[in-house]
């Protein structure tokens, strides 16, 4: 699979999505082709960002940010297995940022180190396709 969205700017991604109370990426996980992408990389179906968001209501959402967090932790180790050096989102990055930092741009914060994460892994996974039918 080629990854086409490998410029994602998570920022402004974690910047709408707190504004909207998540129903951004209710709408964006699956017609921005993101939910497609993380199954593809992570190797599984994940489960739907919908139900998540829908689990995470009557619990304030905190269950919707540990499902997070923990896709977070999944590409951080995806991250790690491909060589891709620097800083990589985590569950901890992911769940502090977003639960301690809420008043600081917090989510957003998160959201950008998410996003990074995802693109080097996309355009790492892009240039091993490359690599691979040039030969």
């Amino acid at each position: 699979m080629r990854y086409k969205n490998t410029n994602r700017h998570g920022f402004l991604i974690g910047f709408i999505d707190f504004f909207t109370a998540g129903l951004f990426l209710l709408f964006y996980m699956p017609l921005g082709g993101l939910q497609a992408e993380l199954d593809e990389i992570l190797g599984r179906r994940t489960q739907r960002y919908w139900v998540a968001y829908l689990l995470g209501i009557p619990t304030l959402f905190v269950y919707t940010l540990v499902w997070t967090a923990k896709i977070a932790e999944e590409l951080k180790a995806k991250a790690i297995s491909l060589g891709i050096p620097g800083k990589h989102t985590s569950f901890r990055h992911m769940f502090c940022w977003n639960v301690f930092g809420i008043l600081i741009f917090g989510p957003m914060i998160a959201t950008y180190r998410f996003f990074g994460t995802l693109n080097k892994i996309e355009a790492e996974l892009n240039r091993r396709s490359d690599t691979s039918d040039s030969e």
